[in-house]
């Protein structure tokens, strides 16, 4: 294994080094003209070193969104999502999810926070859009206030109940089965970007991207890549439906738009947090470790933004197989073996919330837990870093409050 930085690493990582510095002075700066991108809101609010996220009974942080505009941070909290303003004030919160809210992204286009959502025993998935405007009090419960809207993925389903091995049985949300096309767990990270290959998107509106959980079965071969998935959300709007738990819906497109493949090795649930990186145009996977011994196990990989997808074979499946695969960046760590990039990132580095500022900046989630009159709560914190490429992490905190 090397270290592999690149021309234009490098010279990201002294901008971003430098624009670090600048930033540790001042509580919130706002970032160089030269660093925002051109689409880039005219108003944007100051953001601060960290944002803390409160501590809730709840599951640990799944990820966050920023709404600049307005000044608010969203944290899923895996059963509910909570909503702070950006010195950490709750300012709302939706209760009463019984599956899995994950990964959040927020929508510039339309204001609302869009999440991956899993319900595994009633093999339904669906992407949960809430309305962020709407949220003005703690506890809105997420299926009677009609603050949630979702919109079912065929696709997903089809690979989770796939019946690999013919035996007639789904086997359920296991990793110890051949079932499952490509090891697909459901669900986690989603982003809002280009279309794969349109580093800039330039050439059109921006789509959802929502990447497959993958279970870590070390028993078999056809679960190496990261699979991922874009949509045109620009008529969802006649998918959605109010979020019924006793009574799942099946209201969603029927075709992707896009399926893609991205070599990373075997990882544990697959990305846990997509983010779009517009100053960059690259695309950020962040993943809890795999366990084969045969890979290098990273757990932060980038794709190539400015590289298009090109068909070829999808490696490891039962029968061979062509896709749309995706390109790793060409940094980091190299293992010559695999021949796969990444980094190793000891701690928590983007599993638990990644967001893009856009400007060479990131916020990162910090989960935790606290005791609370004998109840143990969960904490989430957004804290500020700078991208540097570097290996064994590629993200380094602001300043002090990090």
């Amino acid at each position: 294994m090397r270290t592999h930085t690149g021309r234009r690493g490098g010279l990201l990582a002294t901008i971003v080094t430098a624009f670090a510095c600048a930033a540790a002075v001042a509580t919130a700066p706002a970032g160089a003209a030269a660093a925002q991108p051109a689409s880039a809101p005219a108003a944007q609010h100051e953001v601060p070193l960290s944002v803390d996220g409160g501590a809730w009974q709840s599951g640990h942080v799944q990820g966050m969104a920023i709404d600049r505009r307005k000044g608010f941070m969203y944290f899923s909290m895996t059963n509910l999502l909570v909503k702070t303003d950006l010195s950490g004030n709750p300012a709302g919160s939706v209760t009463g999810f019984t599956g899995h809210l994950g990964d959040l992204d927020f929508n510039e286009k339309d204001g609302r926070v869009y999440g991956s959502l899993e319900y595994k025993e009633a093999k339904s998935f669906y992407i949960a859009i809430l309305d962020a405007d709407r949220i003005t009090r703690m506890g809105m419960d997420a299926q009677s206030t009609g603050v949630v809207s979702t919109v079912h993925l065929k696709e997903v389903v089809k690979d989770f109940t796939a019946d690999m091995n013919g035996d007639g049985v789904f086997d359920g949300d296991t990793a110890d089965t051949p079932d499952h096309r490509y090891g697909c767990s459901g669900i986690d990270g989603i982003a809002f970007g280009p279309a794969f290959g349109d580093r800039h998107g330039r050439r059109g509106e921006r789509k959802l991207t929502v990447a497959y959980g993958v279970y870590a079965n070390a028993g078999r071969t056809d679960n190496d890549h990261q699979v991922l998935l874009q949509y045109d959300i620009a008529r969802w709007k006649k998918y959605e439906r109010p979020l019924t738990e006793s009574a799942p819906h099946t209201s969603g497109p029927a075709h992707v738009d896009g399926k893609f493949f991205a070599y990373t090795g075997n990882t544990t649930y697959g990305v846990q947090n997509l983010e779009y990186d517009g100053y960059s145009g690259n695309w950020l996977m962040a993943a809890y470790k795999g366990t084969k011994p045969n890979f290098p196990n990273y757990s932060v990989f980038a794709l190539d933004g400015a590289r298009k997808p090109v068909r070829g074979p999808v490696r490891g499946q039962q029968k061979p197989e062509r896709g749309l695969l995706l390109p790793l960046l060409r940094e980091g760590a190299h293992d010559a073996v695999t021949d796969t990039y990444g980094w190793p990132a000891p701690g928590q580095y983007g599993q638990y919330g990644l967001i893009s500022l856009d400007d060479g900046r990131f916020y990162v989630a910090q989960s935790g837990t606290v005791q609370d009159g004998g109840v143990t709560k969960q904490t989430a914190r957004a804290v500020l870093n700078t991208w540097t490429g570097r290996t064994p992490s590629p993200f380094s905190p602001v300043g002090p409050a990090a």
